[in-house]
């Protein structure tokens, strides 16, 4: 059976036939909408994300990193797949061209696989991080990240160079032009089930499996002694040794220590458990109705449920800078940096151009004292203190006014 169907063009992963929306003008309004608007907040909210890693010297940890190759990730699954469904669905023909075809399929795919990769690289780096701290030291490293980062990135690139061959731009029965493939369904479904394999089903097996093991570990008994709090207790202990006593101010912090780290490293791990989860529930309703398709001769194409399916899929790729700021107080307080820099960067120049002028004025007066003559009775070394003093209290007015 041909892929003949709007269901099966790549590049709109989940559309219902042309011809049974063309005249839904209901239809067409609230699709377009709703892409719009999940891709604008997940398009800005990306964007943020990789901008408050990179300016934020205490955000640059393995973590974040795997964070920041999600949202690249994500932004090209909005930006591949979103968007031209909006312009597909407003102009009822594909109007990016043969290279468009290949260029925007090969990038979408590129954005669903490298998010799935990217999301078992943090779990992974989070389960070696809490269940085996002394490990983590020399294997959770920002260096080790970026390199685990560009092999992800290298094998996805390869493997989706595969959907050049299989896409092209072909011309219905209606004489319009749509971006689909070029191959049968019998030849795209291994295809099909090979992805579903690597980029869902194994990540979820093996994320299932690893936030267990951490939740045994932060939750159920009590967490491994991190190397950095050992070396701070050592510490303690010799400065304890070394003076006799120990002050009410440094046992405080020695008991608040370990209860404000075990703190901080159960709300990451809630906060990328959400991530995972979300994933898997909002790629379930595609994932499931192009499995069940697969196998029956008449396949469910019914409009609305597709349109769900697909706006499913956006949001995925949109929420996760909205859970980043809700569950990360590190990440909610970069991104009011972020939002307010514009307006620091003003208030530095105001101030700046007062104080310039303020200069301005001072250096005159400071060029040509005034010449009095001294008295004969006053000790120099008096005269001397005396300028000293008015010179404290003349910055002190420049500076309060």
């Amino acid at each position: 059976m041909e892929n003949n169907s709007k269901f099966d063009s790549p590049t709109n992963i989940s559309l219902a036939n042309k011809d049974l929306v063309s005249s839904m003008i209901e239809y067409k309004a609230i699709s377009v909408f709703l892409v719009l608007f999940i891709c604008g907040i997940g398009i800005i909210g990306n964007i943020m994300v990789v901008l408050v890693v990179f300016i934020t010297r205490d955000m640059r940890t393995p973590t974040n990193c795997y964070l920041v190759s999600l949202a690249v990730a994500d932004l090209m699954v909005l930006v591949a797949a979103g968007l031209p469904n909006v312009s597909d669905s407003l102009a009822g023909t594909w109007i990016y061209g043969h290279a468009g075809c290949l260029g925007i399929t090969y990038f979408q795919y590129l954005g669903i696989n490298a998010s799935s990769c990217s999301i078992t690289a943090f779990t992974v780096e989070r389960y070696i991080a809490i269940c085996h701290p002394m490990k983590a030291q020399t294997v959770c490293t920002v260096s080790r990240a970026k390199r685990i980062i560009a092999v992800v990135w290298f094998f996805t690139c390869i493997y989706c160079m595969l959907w050049f061959f299989l896409v092209d731009i072909q011309v219905n029965k209606n004489q319009q032009v749509e971006c689909g493939y070029k191959v049968s369904r019998n030849l795209y479904l291994p295809i099909y089930f090979t992805d579903f394999a690597i980029f869902y089903v194994i990540p979820l097996f093996v994320a299932t499996i690893l936030y267990g093991l951490i939740g045994r570990i932060l939750f159920l008994s009590p967490i491994p002694n991190h190397p950095e709090s050992t070396t701070e207790r050592w510490r303690d202990k010799s400065s304890k040794d070394k003076n006799g006593t120990e002050s009410d101010s440094n046992k405080m912090n020695n008991r608040s220590r370990p209860k404000g780290a075990l703190s901080s490293r159960k709300q990451v791990t809630k906060m990328l458990a959400v991530v995972v989860v979300l994933f898997a529930l909002l790629w379930m309703p595609y994932r499931t109705l192009v499995l069940v398709n697969s196998f029956v001769e008449n396949p469910y194409l019914d409009p609305w449920f597709l349109l769900f399916c697909r706006i499913c899929v956006y949001a995925n790729s949109a929420i996760n800078p909205v859970i980043y700021n809700l569950m990360s107080q590190k990440f909610r307080t970069a991104f009011k940096r972020l939002c307010k820099c514009g307006q620091v960067d003003t208030q530095r120049r105001n101030t700046y151009m007062t104080t310039t002028s303020y200069s301005m004025v001072r250096d005159p007066t400071n060029a040509r004292p005034e010449k009095k003559e001294k008295p004969p009775s006053e000790n120099p070394t008096n005269v001397s203190k005396q300028s000293d003093k008015l010179k404290v209290e003349g910055e002190l007015y420049y500076s309060v006014v």
